[in-house]
C-alpha cells in the first residue's frame, strides 16, 4: 500500500496511515493522507512555507490551512518525493 516513488501518491486515495517511524519521510506519529482526499483547504498565507521547485517540499513547516486559516498539515508534493499530506 505504501509507494515510495517520487512524484507518485504515497498512499492510495481514500486511505490514511499513522506513520510508525519506519519510513524515511520524517513524520513519526502523524496521520498521512492522500492529497486528493484533502478538501476545504488552501495554501498557507506565509509564502515562506511554500518552498519547492515543482510543488511543496514541506521543509518549512505546515503549509496547508483550513477555510478559516487554521494550520492543518504539511503538503509534500515536490518532484523529488512521494506525494502526501
Amino acid at each position: 500500500m505504501i509507494n515510495k516513488n517520487d512524484e507518485e501518491d504515497y498512499i492510495p486515495e481514500g486511505y490514511f496511515v499513522i506513520d510508525n517511524g519506519e519510513e524515511e519521510i520524517r513524520t513519526k506519529g502523524t496521520i498521512i493522507i492522500n492529497l486528493k482526499d484533502l478538501i476545504n483547504s488552501h495554501y498557507h498565507p506565509d509564502a515562506g512555507r511554500l518552498n519547492g521547485c515543482c510543488g511543496c517540499d514541506g521543509l518549512d513547516g505546515i503549509n496547508r490551512v483550513c477555510v478559516n486559516n487554521h494550520e492543518i498539515g504539511t503538503e509534500n508534493s515536490d518532484c523529488w518525493m512521494p506525494h502526501f499530506l
